[in-house]
């Protein structure tokens, strides 16, 4: 057993960690988050940021890919196990918080395209459908980027022509309550 082992170099012990990491890091972009369940939100679940963890899988991949790139490197140019080993874990790190700044920065461009009805509360819009007297007519209403279409009833049942600009009052369900400005 220990001639086995008196085989491997610590170059080739380095680059086997570099393999493995990059090995790890490449299936899982090929099949997605694969080891997922196995404590990504035990670590870090106390942030409370909602975005990816520097726990994930693909971060310690490029945490060992490195580690095990840059201890080769530190080999290769004449360093002991150790000082390899120091550089190999500083610049793991660094390229771990690279990808995790990355991931991070990616993670807060995102946008939710959801609206609730409640954001229309307040809001102003314009009558596209006329509303009779104590009917429904439609209003439309700009909310962020995005025009809405609603049914709507004037808040004192009074008919509001096409074309008259209103403020949303309340909300019910699918029906607006309107009143002209």
């Amino acid at each position: 057993m220990s001639d086995l082992l008196g085989q491997f170099s610590a170059f080739t012990v380095f680059l086997g960690i570099a393999a493995i990491g990059f090995s790890v890091l490449l299936a899982s972009f090929v099949f997605g988050e694969i080891f997922e369940h196995f404590g990504d939100d035990t670590w870090d679940s106390g942030l409370g940021h909602g975005g990816p963890s520097f726990f994930s899988m693909r971060v310690l991949s490029v945490f060992i890919t490195g580690f095990g790139g840059f201890g080769a490197i530190g080999i290769h140019y004449g360093l002991s196990v150790l000082p390899a080993s120091g550089i190999g874990f500083l610049s793991g790190l660094t390229c771990a918080m690279v990808i995790y700044s990355f991931a991070r920065f990616l993670y807060g461009q995102q946008a939710s395209t959801e609206l609730k009805t409640v954001d229309l509360a307040g809001k102003t819009g314009r009558i596209v459908v006329g509303v009779p007297v104590g009917g429904m007519g439609q209003v439309r209403c700009q909310v962020g980027e995005e025009l809405v279409d609603k049914m709507a009833r004037s808040q004192d049942g009074t008919a509001i022509g096409e074309n008259t600009i209103v403020q949303v009052v309340q909300v019910l369900g699918e029906i607006v309550i309107v009143r002209p400005q």
